[in-house]
């Protein structure tokens, strides 16, 4: 899911079980049925820069879908910051829209209350079919063995983008491609100029906390929960894998101390000042650019692993980012929701729609258009085909959101403040989040 998103404060499934059969689009302020069937209302994620930005991206293929369709769409930008709490509120008052986009790691969560549409196969073909779609982003879209709850809209991955300049004047020939690589880069950095760093963070950013430490947990061995879906926080591989992305800070000193409290985005603006020589990212060219920094200032790689190149089991260096679009089970105009969706998952809108938002389509055809060949974007490609993983598909993914990445974001401020942060202080905050899952 996108960097941006923020974790709900409740387990999600919990907080809209009791209304799990009156969900969805269905107030007259609001959505779905008390629309007339030429309407539809539709809840985007903001993907670019900022809200108006997205206006101004969609708003001409909304009016091209209302010129071929006669159904007019309302639109609603909302912040990641807002977006879950939205849904959740929705979901619970029976007052949300038709259609809405979710980040790809709530799917589960929402499948599990049924709230959302199931894409089963009639559903599917009538947008073209499943096989349309890149494998990796439809496993993103719901818990495995059952129908997924969205479809797939835009697809991310993680990058290791790193500042051109900064690493020639540290004397650095090429990127890491390891992670002692990486820490011996960063090292060199901050000792060439003890005002810059080697490496960006955001240990205020929940969601980002759990990427990270998802990748490196996967390079561990590690997957946070078993395969009945039960928390697995404390295991050595989770262990080691959340210990070595906090040494970066609290033992390796490439990390400032204040980006342990850092929030969504601000590691990006210290890259593009200069601050810091490297930055984990996904899709980040179109922010940038917002912020007046050259394509040709920065570059794009692979993200690290322990040893040799990014691939399939340790080797995973990304979990499966994205956006999936997915349509309110009780919306009263289904047909024309499922319309709207398949105009947004046509090979042509998806060229569109990705380009503008620099994201990699997860439709096949559209991956195939030379606006996707850019070095950046290459990379984003090869490691969703290669090296991605989706986040556990479990009805609880949002908790694990927050107490897992609460307890990283603990384990930063105790990094900053310069107190030891040992494999006992880690095994003890995952050990807490474990317990807050009532596991």
């Amino acid at each position: 899911m996108r960097k941006t998103r923020a974790a709900a404060v409740i387990t999600l499934v919990s907080a809209i079980a009791a209304a799990a059969t009156g969900c969805g689009g269905g107030g007259s302020s609001a959505g779905g049925s008390n629309e007339s069937p030429k309407t539809l209302t539709y809840w985007a994620s903001n993907q670019g820069p900022n809200i108006e930005a997205d206006k101004k991206i969609l708003g001409p293929e909304l009016a091209k879908f209302q010129k071929d369709t006669g159904i007019k769409v309302k639109l609603e930008v909302i912040p990641w910051s807002d977006l879950l709490n939205r849904i959740l509120a929705a979901t619970t008052s029976g007052q949300g829209p038709d259609v809405l986009n979710i980040g790809n790691t709530w799917s589960a969560s929402l499948q599990a209350s049924g709230a959302l549409l199931p894409w089963d196969k009639k559903n599917f073909d009538a947008i073209g079919g499943e096989d349309r779609f890149v494998p990796s982003a439809v496993a993103s879209a719901g818990a495995a063995g059952k129908d997924p709850s969205a479809v797939p809209l835009y697809s991310l991955a993680y990058a290791l983008y790193y500042n051109k300049q900064m690493f020639a004047d540290a004397g650095i020939a090429k990127p890491p491609t390891t992670w002692d690589e990486l820490v011996a880069d960063g090292q060199k950095i901050h000792k060439k100029d003890p005002n810059k760093w080697g490496l960006g963070a955001e240990g205020g950013n929940l969601s980002n906390n759990i990427h990270q430490a998802f990748a490196l947990g996967q390079q561990h061995g590690a997957d946070f929960f078993d395969k009945d879906g039960k928390a697995t926080f404390t295991s050595d591989g989770a262990v080691a894998a959340v210990k070595q992305y906090v040494d970066f800070m609290a033992k390796d000193k490439i990390i400032a101390p204040g980006n342990a409290e850092y929030a969504q985005n601000q590691s990006l603006q210290d890259f593009a000042k200069g601050k810091t020589a490297m930055v984990l990212w996904q899709a980040a060219a179109t922010s940038f650019a917002s912020q007046g920094m050259k394509p040709s200032e920065w570059g794009a790689v692979p993200v690290p692993v322990a040893a040799g190149t990014p691939g399939a089991g340790k080797q995973t260096n990304s979990m499966v980012a994205g956006i999936n679009i997915a349509v309110f089970n009780n919306t009263k105009n289904v047909d024309g929701a499922k319309n709207f969706v398949k105009f947004m998952t046509s090979d042509d809108e998806q060229k569109i729609l990705n380009k503008s938002f620099g994201a990699i389509p997860p439709v096949k055809a559209a991956q195939a258009d030379p606006a996707f060949s850019a070095p950046d974007l290459q990379v984003l490609r090869d490691t969703l085909t290669n090296s991605a993983a989706p986040l556990p598909q479990v009805a609880n993914e949002s908790q694990f959101e927050t107490t897992v990445g609460g307890a990283i974001k603990a384990l930063w401020a105790d990094a900053a403040a310069g107190k030891p942060v040992t494999t006992e202080s880690v095994k003890a905050q995952l050990t807490k989040a474990q317990q807050q899952m009532g596991q």
